[in-house]
């Protein structure tokens, strides 16, 4: 069974930092890509950023020049470092990861959750 685990979410400042961090476990073979989704209360899911085992990234354009993902493809771990924070980046982060050889082929996290106070 491939299983998803964050950690890194708590209460930050605005201005603060944070780190996320996501590690796959279970019968994988290869990981295509990982990424990041958060959902705020009474909004849509949305991408955060997502990062390709052969590191070709991509950001939401709300967090671009502030997050950044990255990986360590020998652990099967994604990171989100997250730079200056702001109220809006509230929400319940969620890690996904995409294994062509899995059924199906998508897993998410439980979510955790980083709360920006002002």
């Amino acid at each position: 069974q491939v299983q998803l685990v964050e950690s890194g979410g708590g209460l930050v400042q605005h201005g603060g930092s944070l780190r996320l961090s996501c590690v796959v476990s279970g019968s994988i073979f290869s990981i295509h890509a990982m990424g990041w989704y958060r959902q705020a209360p009474g909004k849509q899911r949305e991408l955060v950023a997502a990062i390709t085992r052969n590191g070709n990234t991509n950001y939401a354009d709300s967090v671009k020049d502030r997050f950044t993902i990255s990986r360590d493809n020998a652990k099967n771990t994604v990171y989100l470092r997250m730079n200056s924070l702001k109220f809006e980046d509230t929400a319940v982060y969620y890690c996904n990861a995409d294994i062509p050889s899995a059924w199906p082929r998508n897993f998410w996290g439980q979510g955790t959750q980083v709360t920006v106070s002002s």
